[in-house]
C-alpha cells in the first residue's frame, strides 16, 4: 500500500513529495490526537490508514493564511468509527 505513494499522480496531486510527506505527518498527528478515521481501519496501522485515506481521496488540502501554509480537511460526516 505504501508503494502507491510513489505514484507521480499522487505526488503531483499534493504539490510534490515534501508536501505529501507533510500531509501524511499532519494527518498522523490528527489521528493520534483522536480524529476519527475516514476509511475503515481493518487492522491497519495509523500510517497505512493515512495512505488508504489518500488513495480514497478522503484528504483535502485547504490553503491557510500564510504563504505556502495549509490545513488538512477531514469531512466529519464521512468519519467512521
Amino acid at each position: 500500500m505504501i508503494e502507491a505513494l510513489k505514484s507521480e499522480e499522487i505526488v503531483d496531486k499534493f504539490g510534490g513529495r515534501f508536501r505529501l510527506a507533510t500531509v501524511i505527518q499532519r494527518r498522523l498527528v490528527q489521528l493520534m490526537d483522536g480524529a476519527r478515521p475516514m476509511v475503515e481501519r481493518e487492522g491497519r496501522s495509523d500510517l497505512e490508514l493515512v495512505v488508504a485515506e489518500i488513495l480514497a481521496d478522503k484528504i483535502e488540502i485547504v490553503e491557510a493564511g500564510e504563504e505556502g501554509d495549509f490545513e488538512i480537511a477531514a469531512p466529519e460526516e464521512e468519519a467512521l468509527l
